[in-house]
């Protein structure tokens, strides 16, 4: 079944309370998905350059500081790092391939779950409320936030294989659905250099999505092309640095809800994950319509 949810902040002044207003949201998706849960959090950037990742160990007692010492004298770059709970968020002046290359060949054990300069994700298994309070979610600052509440069902209840999912730099995907294509285009996605952690069928989705944005496609392009090549059911919302988009499939079968107001655009599984928002009763509200994207975008 799962849970989706979504808010973008239109009005920068609230970006200071975005993780309070999207705590309810995510708690109210407890329903449809009550084995795991997560979110990718978007702000406090790195300038051009350098790379925000969020990492896991399998041991809670990793030495961080040393990894941080580790990078900063062999590749002469500043890093910075602070730890949530399980996972730690490491700033490095550094481009992207060059600090996952460095992990790859010195730290491999440990999961990168996201890069970029702006994305965080943090997930975990057991009721979305504990995960809010175990990552501090309602204390978080940014400008827009998508989630993810989960009913495993194609796939065992771990971490790793719960949403959000992440392929490329500050682009993640979370999923209402299943396709029916995934194992074919996993392996179509190996070939062309695309890289995956879990065989979640949501993962070969954003991995899909990434591989055509390297290929030059806009986002707008890239989700059009994923109406054509992607088969099944499917309620997607996808997070970039700039913003996030929501599109379904033709058929349209798995619910989804969307309300704007001059202040933020969000979305949600059901309506109830919606109602704790301010202003939501004079927003306008309405059922995104099938095989139609909706792409929001803050001006960089």
């Amino acid at each position: 079944m799962c849970g989706i949810v979504g808010l973008y902040l239109k009005n920068k002044a609230l970006e200071s309370q975005l993780g309070a207003l999207f705590t309810p949201m995510l708690i109210a998706m407890t329903d449809r998905g009550p084995d795991s849960a997560g979110f990718a959090i978007y702000g406090d950037e790195v300038a051009d350059g350098s790379t925000k990742l969020t990492l896991r160990h399998p041991d809670e007692h990793y030495d961080w500081d040393r990894l941080a010492s580790a990078i900063k004298d062999d590749l002469g770059v500043t890093v910075e790092w602070f730890k949530n709970s399980k996972v730690a968020v490491f700033k490095v002046g550094a481009e992207v391939d060059v600090i996952q290359s460095y992990l790859a060949e010195n730290a491999a054990d440990i999961l990168i779950l996201s890069a970029g300069q702006s994305i965080e994700i943090l997930k975990e298994v057991g009721l979305p409320k504990n995960i809010a309070e175990t990552f501090n979610l309602a204390s978080m600052k940014g400008s827009h936030i998508i989630g993810h509440t989960r009913m495993a069902t194609e796939s065992a209840v771990t971490m790793e294989g719960s949403h959000p999912f992440s392929t490329g730099q500050d682009l993640c995907l979370v999923h209402n659905g299943s396709l029916s294509n995934h194992n074919r285009l996993r392996e179509e996605l190996k070939r062309e250099g695309v890289t995956f952690q879990t065989e979640n069928d949501s993962e070969v989705a954003a991995g899909y999505l990434t591989n055509r944005l390297r290929k030059g496609d806009t986002l707008n392009e890239a989700l059009t092309n994923a109406l054509k090549d992607l088969d099944g059911f499917f309620t997607f919302t996808i997070g970039t640095r700039d913003g996030f988009a929501v599109v379904r499939d033709p058929i349209a079968c798995k619910p989804a809800v969307m309300a704007e107001t001059d202040d933020y655009v969000a979305m949600a599984s059901e309506y109830q994950a919606l109602t704790t928002l301010p202003g939501i009763e004079n927003a306008k509200v309405w059922e995104p319509e099938p095989e139609t994207i909706y792409v929001w975008e803050r001006d960089q």
